[in-house]
């Protein structure tokens, strides 16, 4: 159903930017103004952006092999953090550079009126591509702020579209308000300065996005509220004296592996430890979907002390 739900988001966003590019590149060419350019690159970049994250979900979505025992899913970790990089390094970086150019040799932007129409229509196409993906996002992060749901999802291709849309959303307006002004005040440099601005918001955007998807690259844990559930689930099971421990993996957005040490009770039989096991691993996979893989160590507590304190 995510999964679902992220492909619908990405594959909106891909569309509007697409068309949003070459509108606002025929107004750049057509009013000479350096806002509008920047945000045809941001367009281009963010469409580039998206076909990377299709890219990166279909590798992500390969079957486990032999090279690869736990399948492809962090895959589309790395894709993200590529576009993390490609948004600091084309969209922040032209911008910025185009509008230093502009405020140091300004130039009146013509046909002004043509830029408000497309920014309008941009904006539309924008904001409409920013609903599906807060929708999406909104319907995963429960009670989280918007900022604490960031920092917890597991699903890059959700957020980063997030991000861009509301960065191209702040750029828009950046851009409409120096085309404005500069008019009214008969001062070019504004445009220039716009564009620097849009620049700035490329770049804030790309530090939260490759931020956040270092650490998905690095290896998070699930969600605290799956690792107390599996927690709970281990206490409640007959045959289990004491959970050493539970270690948590996420190997994709949907794909968590769950390493579990545990101290069975005295006396029973291997059938038995086996049964336990089992009914352990169904009722996890019941609860909590989105963990695929589980591994049980029967260990006493003793020796699981001593081994912690040996790596200490």
């Amino acid at each position: 159903m995510a999964a679902k739900g992220s492909l619908k988001v990405v594959l909106a966003a891909l569309g509007g930017n697409a068309a949003i590019a070459v509108t606002k590149f025929a107004a750049a060419l057509f009013t000479g103004s350096s806002a509008m350019l920047s945000e045809a690159i941001h367009s281009v970049v963010d469409t580039g952006n998206q076909a990377l994250l299709l890219y990166g979900m279909k590798r992500a979505a390969r079957p486990a092999d032999q090279t690869h025992p736990f399948g492809y899913g962090r895959e589309i970790y790395f894709w993200a953090f590529v576009v993390a990089i490609l948004l600091f390094a084309i969209g922040a970086g032209v911008s910025f550079y185009e509008g230093f150019h502009k405020f140091r040799h300004p130039e009146p932007v013509t046909n002004v009126i043509v830029n408000y129409v497309v920014l309008g229509l941009a904006l539309a196409f924008e904001a409409g591509a920013w609903f599906v993906a807060f929708k999406e996002f909104n319907s995963t992060r429960g009670k989280r702020g918007f900022f604490e749901a960031i920092q917890v999802s597991k699903d890059p291709s959700l957020f980063t579209v997030l991000l861009e849309d509301t960065a191209a959303v702040f750029g828009i307006a950046v851009a409409f308000f120096g085309i404005f002004l500069g008019q009214l005040l008969d001062k070019p440099e504004l445009d220039g300065l716009a564009s620097m601005g849009i620049g700035c918001i490329l770049a804030g955007a790309a530090i939260v996005l490759a931020y956040e998807t270092k650490g998905l690259l690095i290896g998070e844990g699930a969600d605290p509220e799956v690792v107390s559930g599996v927690q709970r689930i281990l206490v409640s099971q007959k045959g289990i004296r004491r959970v050493n421990e539970v270690l948590t993996l996420h190997q994709g957005p949907q794909d968590v592996l769950v390493n579990i040490s545990v101290d069975f009770d005295d006396g029973l039989s291997s059938e038995q430890v086996e049964a336990i096991i089992s009914d352990v691993e169904t009722r996890l996979r019941s609860k909590f979907p989105v963990v695929s893989r589980v591994f049980i160590e029967a260990q006493s507590w003793q020796g699981h002390r001593r081994n912690e304190l040996r790596q200490g």
